[in-house]
């Protein structure tokens, strides 16, 4: 008989929210994937289970451990993956485990559970029918730009993670892009402590965050009101929301025609006129 790959969620700050199932297959596999073995390893003992194996399994080593995975499935012993929080593969290690192991031919069982993204969605009062997690942003240049233009013009409710370091930045950033048409949400420490959720427009929670953050952080964004007529004047505007903040000319243009549904021609034309950021620089 080939063994089953559990995909099991663990808790993203309070222990009480592992699930009976989650111990139970954490203390019958035979192994288990981790993104951080001393991390893991405290979970494992704090719940009383004790693997054969712990296979490190994060950004750098998820290949060589897909391999090791697919051995023991393949000698018949089941395996669990499991990140350092949250659910696997949900802004975690774990997609790349599970593709090879599909791709080999292997039965996966999901386990759910606790996720971040989830938990800061359902806090935020903003609509859950349809919505995307884009996770961590890129930092910085072309291709968080071209993410953010995108996001001006997303109909659906957005979930990102940030780091406490650069939440600050973010904030006013987004208050230039999205300005006060865009209600948002910030949940920090979720499941601890110190939880808590702030809502509002960009501006008032940059204003409220204006100083040191703790914590992890998720940022919530409402979809994107419907658009506007598309006027030379509409258009101009939104173009130079774009550009001030730090967008470039093509992706500038493409958002631009997404979102206000205007004609190639006219957003061409008046793209001709605003002062673009030079980002080869």
């Amino acid at each position: 008989m080939m063994g089953k790959l559990y995909v099991v969620a663990t808790p993203i700050g309070n222990l009480g929210d592992i699930t009976v199932r989650a111990v139970d297959v954490l203390s019958s596999v035979e192994a288990v994937a981790c993104e951080d073995t001393r991390h893991s390893g405290r979970l494992l003992r704090h719940i009383g289970a004790r693997p054969n194996q712990l296979i490190r399994s994060d950004a750098h080593t998820e290949q060589r451990a897909s391999t090791r995975v697919i051995e023991l499935l393949d000698a018949g012993h089941d395996v669990a993956v499991v990140s350092d929080a949250g659910t696997p593969g949900v802004s975690d290690p774990g997609t790349s485990l599970v593709a090879a192991v599909v791709e080999a031919g292997f039965e996966v069982v999901p386990l759910p559970g606790p996720s971040a993204a989830l938990a800061a969605l359902v806090a935020s009062g903003l609509p859950t029918e349809r919505f995307v997690v884009e996770g961590f942003l890129p930092r910085k240049g072309r291709a968080r730009q071209e993410i953010l233009s995108d996001l001006v013009a997303e109909p659906r409710t957005v979930v990102i993670y940030e780091s406490p370091r650069r939440l600050g930045a973010t904030l006013v950033e987004f208050a230039e892009l999205f300005g006060d048409q865009r209600m948002a949400s910030i949940s920090r420490e979720l499941t601890k402590l110190h939880e808590e959720t702030f809502r509002g427009t960009f501006s008032e929670l940059a204003a409220h965050f204006d100083g040191v953050v703790k914590g992890e952080i998720v940022i919530v964004i409402g979809p994107a009101p419907p658009p506007e007529p598309a006027t030379v004047e509409v258009v101009t505007e939104h173009l130079e929301k774009l550009a001030s903040a730090g967008s470039d000319r093509r992706s500038g243009v493409a958002a631009t025609m997404a979102t206000l549904s205007a004609p190639k021609r006219m957003v061409y034309e008046a793209s001709l006129a605003v002062d673009w950021p030079d980002l080869t620089v």
